[in-house]
């Protein structure tokens, strides 16, 4: 199993996403990047507000060429949820097609790319027929019928990560991908709430940002269902109900999946990330590992890795996530939930 993991552009003095990179590159496989201030499904990588890191581009061709050289490979994001009225439209097309061209001549032809738009999907598979197409996880698609509805566009679906916990369901996906020269990815540390119902919106919030962090917006309220949920410690069970994977239960899932996507883009420590689930194993709030990590929602509390009954997985995987009619997770919950003074 190797893992695919998000780029950070290096600021200030800390150690550069590269570093961290090649230091565990025996165990990765890809790098996920966005291109300069294109939408994708975070913040732009090189814009804030109107402030233009005009050293990015450099800089990113440079570290994606060191990642090019280590032999990783590389998978351009263009996974916003929408595009406005570029959406279908001539200019998406040619302005997609000057990245990826630009990128070949600069650091080598990519790997792949992702999107969450099957008209990207359309126009990388017209123009670039070796590059494989990923399906977002942002697409929800975690279904047979969702993956042969767009079979014709992706080559690889990164699963529907409400999904991680069905063992059953994934083998029933992956049958499906085996037979048809497909190939599944799963992202294992998605702090995001399970079967979201505000997901759509945040994440047409998030492809739209530059407008509306310049817009005047209503005022005294948190549009984001996650952190007004968790708001209510009688939800924070749910937590534990969602989609991520410890770093413990990893190697179930190496029958699976051989790439597993690791949520590292906006995370403030990446490399404590990659270190847990390269190893297996992390002493340390949960909430940390995970993007979001919604640690200041909960504190003072932590969430205790180490404090987990030893059948967590076994029932987690085998249960009806029919979760409010279940009082497992309550249960660990009290076990593992520690105030810190």
């Amino acid at each position: 199993m190797k893992f695919a993991v998000g780029y950070q552009l290096h600021e200030g003095e800390d150690e550069s996403f590269v570093d961290i990179v090649m230091f565990y590159h025996e165990h990765i496989g890809e790098v996920y990047f966005p291109w300069l201030d294109t939408p994708s499904g975070r913040s732009s990588l090189s814009n804030r507000r109107g402030t233009v890191n005009w050293k990015a581009q450099e800089q990113l061709e440079n570290d994606l060429l060191t990642l090019r050289k280590a032999g990783i490979k590389l998978d351009l994001l263009l996974n916003a949820n929408c595009y406005g009225r570029n959406s279908m439209s001539q200019y998406l097309a040619n302005n997609i097609c000057s990245i990826i061209d630009h990128i070949g001549s600069v650091v080598g032809e990519l790997d792949i790319v992702t999107t969450a738009s099957p008209a990207i999907a359309h126009i990388v598979k017209s123009n670039f027929p070796d590059i494989e197409v990923r399906a977002s996880v942002n697409m929800r698609i975690g279904t047979v019928k969702g993956m042969q509805y767009l079979a014709h566009l992706f080559d690889s679906y990164c699963m529907q990560r409400d999904y991680n916990r069905s063992p059953g369901h994934i083998e029933e996906l992956l049958e499906w991908a085996k037979t048809n020269d497909k190939k599944l990815v799963m992202l294992a540390n998605s702090g995001c709430l399970s079967f979201c119902s505000g997901q759509i919106f945040h994440d047409n919030l998030v492809a739209h940002e530059s407008e509306i962090g310049e817009t005047y917006n209503i005022t005294g309220w948190i549009p984001y269902t996650c952190w007004n949920y968790y708001k209510d410690p009688d939800n924070w069970v749910s937590v534990l109900q969602n989609t991520w994977i410890r770093p413990e239960d990893l190697h179930n899932y190496e029958k699976y999946f051989p790439v597993v996507k690791l949520a590292t883009r906006m995370h403030s420590r990446p490399g404590m990330v990659i270190d847990a689930y390269v190893r297996g194993r992390y002493y340390g709030n949960l909430l940390d590992l995970f993007e979001p990590g919604f640690g200041p929602a909960f504190a003072p509390y932590v969430i205790d890795n180490s404090r987990f009954p030893d059948d967590w997985f076994e029932v987690t995987t085998k249960c009806n996530k029919k979760c409010h009619e279940c009082n497992y997770c309550k249960d660990v919950l009290k076990a593992v939930l520690i105030r810190m003074e």
